[in-house]
């Protein structure tokens, strides 16, 4: 196992991309330290207690992403960090409050935490496509989208894309403490992150598969990226492993409009009421590519679109979260507006 003897902290644990990487970590022989928001909720933390290898090498801790020092202790020992928790929803009074401190500032306290313990040797970011994708330069099918790329931070605050802005500012920041503290840094710059859960609460992502299997009457003309969640994961791990990985990691298997995910839940479920025609008579926005060359050098080979919504769509039985009321519905309507801006 690559990581006996290994300790390593995982922030935001109970969270849907950090509670795969924790089962990851504990199948690999990592100890792992996992910070959550309250270790004695066990609607947030059963999953992560019950994986195998938690009883004897799992820890959790207390954080707040907006408290300098509440991560000292979860990162104090760890030879590495994966930095997961931020807040993924689209819907807030106050965006300042609600994303961009907590992503911001929660990136910056957990840094310096890692600043400040002499044990870490690499830190490994959960960004986002977000923060890479929303500038003025146009996304057609033979545009390709890669890790150079960089949102800009004032068109997302023009537009009023509050997530968006968060995870550009916020990796921004990070960049630029990392190279001030001389932090070895890398980051993880996932699309429309779907496939099974482990956590009991619906999250933003899987809420895209089940608005078009939960009654909705047309689907988004919207085109976005998709990535299966447990390539997230061993991407991250990957990122920390490899002495080599470096930079930023776009993982996206596929670039694909509603319409064809639509397609393919009809194929695996020709019994369910999908909807049958666009939210508007606008033409389908366009795809684009995304390069995947960068993110095979970590050895993922990509689950596909395919499992990852059969997948999807499996879990969300399983947790019986078919047929509920979802407050994310306008989740595909608000997520188009940055995925497919282009200037017209």
């Amino acid at each position: 196992m690559s990581g006996a003897g290994k300790t390593v902290c995982v922030t935001g644990a109970s969270g849907f991309i950090a509670s795969w990487l924790v089962k990851f970590l504990l199948e690999r022989g990592y100890t792992v330290k996992a910070s959550v928001r309250d270790p004695n909720n066990p609607k947030k933390t059963g999953h992560l207690l019950a994986l195998d290898g938690a009883k004897e090498r799992l820890h959790l801790f207390k954080a707040d992403l907006l408290e300098a020092g509440s991560f000292d202790a979860a990162i104090d020992g760890c030879e590495g960090v994966f930095h997961t928790a931020s807040p993924f929803f689209y819907r807030a009074a106050d965006p300042q409050a609600e994303l961009i401190d907590p992503a911001l500032k929660g990136t910056l306290n957990v840094l310096g935490a890692c600043a400040k313990a002499s044990s870490v040797k690499r830190v490994v970011l959960t960004s986002s496509v977000a923060a890479v994708i929303i500038s003025r330069r146009p996304k057609t099918p033979d545009v390709v989208v890669d890790e150079t790329w960089f949102s800009d931070p004032e068109l997302a605050r023009d537009m009023k894309l509050w997530y968006v802005l968060s995870k550009t500012l916020a990796e921004g920041a990070a960049w630029k403490f990392a190279r001030e503290k001389g932090i070895d840094l890398v980051t993880i710059n996932p699309a429309l992150v779907v496939g099974p859960l482990l956590q009991p609460t619906l999250n933003t992502s899987a809420a895209a598969i089940l608005d078009i299997v939960n009654g909705a009457k047309t689907y988004p003309n919207s085109t976005m990226g998709w990535i299966n969640v447990k390539d997230v994961a061993v991407a991250h791990i990957q990122a920390f492993e490899i002495p080599s990985a470096n930079g930023r990691y776009c993982l996206v298997e596929r670039v694909a409009h509603y319409s064809e995910v639509v397609e393919i839940l009809r194929k695996l479920y020709p019994t369910l009421q999908l909807p049958e025609k666009c939210s508007d008579d606008g033409p389908h926005t366009p795809v684009y590519q995304v390069s995947k060359e960068k993110a095979k050098s970590l050895g993922i080979n990509f689950i596909s679109l395919e499992e990852s919504v059969k997948e999807t769509v499996e879990s969300l039985k399983e947790k019986d979260h078919f047929c509920r009321v979802n407050v994310e519905m306008d989740y595909a309507v608000t997520a188009s507006r940055f995925y497919n801006f282009r200037i017209v």
